[in-house]
């Protein structure tokens, strides 16, 4: 069954099953038709998100095990809704403790029936799998290390031990494992297990052996069977060795569910048509409607105040190509330098096997593939190892990368490396099992690389306007016309039309309320500079760079409405994250902790500061914007919930919802205290939805409304099926400036009558044809028109 609408749902200890099920009857009033539940298989004891999977045979028993899940599902079809689950076929947690399977490998080694679930590269570490948990060098470490039984012990940590090596003394003992204990800096650069982007307590599952999948698929499989579960998102696809065959085989084995995965689209990047599934998760939908918000000349306005403000000459972020590219030389040759060391020890072994390709030296080989790596503009290319490379994957290593690659090196022979390298990641060479471990193995590590460097770098890096460094955005670009948005949306309708579409999940960075805010400050560039000048100059404390100073003003704006007593406790952890991410000053790995302390004591004394002369000017201006973010908010919620797709809401977006970065944003669902204006636009619309699926499903149709008049390009409509009517006003104060909606008309189709589901009136409506839109737009900012039959 094709959900019409879904609701996100955050489940861990502090919210469980049970919880979950006392939502339902609020949950089914509000007009969705799905719950859609975060991960639920057994994870890492404690868990907040449940990505950590430890066992996929068992519903987690924090959350009330396969009992509460079956319970919560049958309250939910009590109250016609039924349940879409999250599941990460990609990676579990690496805690031999919990992982028994990963334990088996590591007491077993390479011939333990467990070890073709894991991506390990035994040879490169002489026949042991690193596991970098150390606190620091082995030798500073041993006092802290005993056996006791058949199990080595590190603090809370347990290992295996190799049977008949218990009775060893301690360095025979540590050096007869088929592990090597490390300390965690090794990570970056000796690392031999495939992991979760850079995150090495997360390590690669191989689904794409049968024996696998159906291992870690049964108990999901069953519940689908079982009707507790109605639907599947697939985290992380990306990190697949093969996304279609994967897809394929998952389609087949849940008889064609509803499933969505979360692929990252970059810019014009088309879902493969041969992917067996119903759309994505929605960040590319986002990427659209954000853009609809903002203002693009003003947004290139706001980067020049920008650099001028942040960033001299020559100094970093100011560009956004230039900070991107930046970015991944950083991230390929210091976070994912084992990645790359893999994918070159690979290339040079399959070189060395055939004469034609040997003499390419592993610095050459190294250097094309980090060089081509950091040029792949999208997360990974489609190309399958033996079949010939199909247009989308020659796409993403272009002739052009290949130039550009070749350019670094100085003697054309050397410069060849590129080519092979190019050759082996499009499956060119054959189909040997190398040739096709080599090309998986490159899209793996493109899709963190592209993910670490973009998601996670330069998304902090860059940030003239903070609402456009958004998962699947393109801050470098961040506004999107009317006719781009439709075109968008009719593409959608047309070949995705059960895709899924978001505004904010438990991954964005800001919620959508908060981008709204700050999408605002695209139509005012002046006035938000000379407020940042203002704030600076008078700051009890100064910031440590400026450029932590426009973007913590930005968010500070972005939450005002906040209570005084959070901002400061929700402000400083996010802010901390960013300049992390970032790794301009200091890092996850090596912190700056005199940097990180003035960060904290700026934050406290200025933009998280819940009193004083800076809040007051903050919460002045937030009060003089207060109008069009209230536009901008209720716009971009409507064009969500009534365009092409199945919208998804995340906990409490159905009300005003204020959250930054994870954990922030993760934090247990509590039901909204009383509805808003916003809540009764969104049940409004997901109550139509859910009465005329077939307005709104594959069946019906999209098609843009013009406006003509002055204001035209601020108002943006579209029809769905001849029936309903989506109008909204976009970028409302540039619209005020030039003196209001004057003569715009909006033609609305056919005869009419149309009534206005959102009015405050009752029995308003228009009778179709021309209708002015200050009459539309007469008592709030949107319009939702059901045509009246009969």
């Amino acid at each position: 069954m094709t959900p019409t609408a879904t609701y996100r749902l955050q489940l861990q200890p502090d919210f469980p099953f049970s919880a979950a099920e006392k939502a339902v009857p609020y949950l089914a009033a509000l007009g969705v038709s799905h719950l859609h539940l975060s991960p639920v298989l057994e994870a890492v004891p404690g868990s907040p998100h449940g990505y950590d999977v430890v066992d996929h045979s068992r519903v987690r028993a924090e959350l009330g095990g396969e009992e509460g899940l079956r319970s919560l599902a049958s309250a939910a079809r009590e109250h016609g809704l039924g349940l879409v689950l999250d599941i990460v076929p990609n990676h579990m947690a690496a805690v031999p403790r919990h992982n028994r399977r990963l334990w088996d490998v590591l007491r077993d080694g390479p011939d333990s029936p467990s070890a073709r679930w894991f991506d390990i590269d035994w040879a490169a570490g002489g026949g042991r799998v690193l596991l970098p948990v150390l606190g620091g060098p082995l030798g500073g470490e041993l006092e802290h290390l005993f056996v006791e039984g058949e199990v080595l012990r590190y603090h809370d940590l347990e290992f295996p031990l190799r049977p008949g090596t218990a009775g060893l003394p301690l360095p025979e003992l540590l050096d007869a494992q088929h592990y090597r204990l490390g300390w965690w800096r090794l990570a970056r650069t000796e690392l031999n297990y495939r992991r979760f982007f850079t995150v090495s307590e997360l390590i690669g599952v191989r689904v794409e052996h049968p024996e696998v999948f159906d291992a870690t698929h049964a108990k999901v499989l069953e519940l689908l069977r079982d009707g507790v579960l109605e639907g599947l998102r697939v985290d992380h696809p990306d990190g697949l060795a093969a996304p279609a065959a994967y897809l394929e085989r998952l389609s087949g084995a849940t008889g064609g569910a509803w499933t969505v995965v979360e692929k990252i689209l970059t810019g014009d990047e088309r879902l493969p048509a041969d992917w067996a599934v119903a759309g994505t998760t929605g960040y590319d939908a986002l990427h659209r409607i954000d853009g609809l918000f903002t203002d693009p000349s003003g947004a290139a306005e706001l980067l020049g105040r920008y650099r001028e403000f942040a960033t001299p000459p020559g100094d970093r972020g100011g560009d956004w190509s230039a900070t991107v590219r930046r970015a991944a030389y950083r991230v390929a040759t210091h976070e994912l330098a084992a990645e790359t060391a893999w994918l070159t020890r690979l290339a040079a072994r399959i070189c060395d096997r055939d004469p034609a390709l040997r003499d390419h030296a592993p610095w050459a080989l190294r250097t094309a593939v980090r060089e081509l790596l950091v040029r792949i503009p999208v997360y990974r290319p489609y190309a399958t190892a033996g079949e010939p490379p199909t247009r989308i994957a020659e796409e993403t290593l272009t002739e052009e990368a290949v130039r550009d690659a070749k350019a670094v090196f100085s003697v054309p022979e050397e410069a060849a490396a590129v080519d092979v390298v190019r050759d082996l990641a499009l499956g060119r060479l054959g189909g040997g099992e190398e040739q096709a471990a080599f090309c998986a193995r490159f899209a793996q590590t493109a899709s963190a690389l592209h993910a670490k460097s973009v998601e996670d770098t330069a998304f902090y890096r860059h940030v003239p306007l903070i609402s456009a460094t958004e998962v699947g955005g393109d801050p470098g670009r961040p506004a999107v016309s009317p006719e781009e948005f439709h075109a968008f949306a009719a593409r959608i309708a047309r070949d995705w039309p059960a895709t899924g579409t978001v505004l904010t999940t438990h991954d964005t960075k800001r919620s959508a309320d908060v981008r709204a805010r700050i999408a605002v400050l695209s139509q005012c560039p002046e006035r938000w500079s000379a407020l940042v000048a203002e704030l600076t100059a008078t700051a009890e404390v100064a910031a440590p760079d400026p450029q932590l100073a426009w973007s913590a003003w930005q968010s500070a704006y972005g939450c005002a409405e906040l209570p005084a007593d959070e901002l400061s406790e929700r402000l400083e952890p996010a802010l901390l994250k960013a300049v992390r991410e970032a790794g301009l000053f200091t890092s996850w790995t090596e912190p700056d902790p005199a940097y990180e302390r003035a960060v904290a004591d700026f934050v406290a004394a200025g933009p998280g500061s819940g009193t004083g002369a800076a809040r007051a000017s903050v919460a002045a201006f937030a009060d003089a914007l207060a109008p069009h973010v209230r536009t901008q908010v209720l716009g971009a919620a409507l064009v969500h919930l009534t365009m092409p797709g199945v919208p998804d809401l995340y906990q409490g977006t159905e009300n005003e919802y204020l959250a930054l970065v994870d954990p922030d944003n993760r934090r247990p669902f509590r039901r909204p205290e009383s509805g808003g204006e916003k809540q009764a636009l969104t049940e409004a619309a997901l109550r139509l939805r859910r009465e005329r699926p077939e307005v709104f499903g594959a069946s019906g149709s999209y098609a843009p409304l013009t406006a003509r008049g002055e204001a035209a390009p601020h108002l943006l409509s579209f029809c769905r099926s001849d029936e309903v009517v989506t109008a909204v006003t976009r970028l409302s104060l540039r619209l005020a400036e030039a003196g209001g909606w004057r003569d715009t008309v909006l033609e609305l189709p056919g005869s009419g009558p149309w009534t206005d589901l959102l009015s405050d009136s009752p029995g308003r409506e228009f009778t179709g044809g021309a209708v002015g839109a200050a009459e539309l737009f007469a008592e709030r900012p949107v319009a939702l028109l059901r045509r009246v039959r009969g």
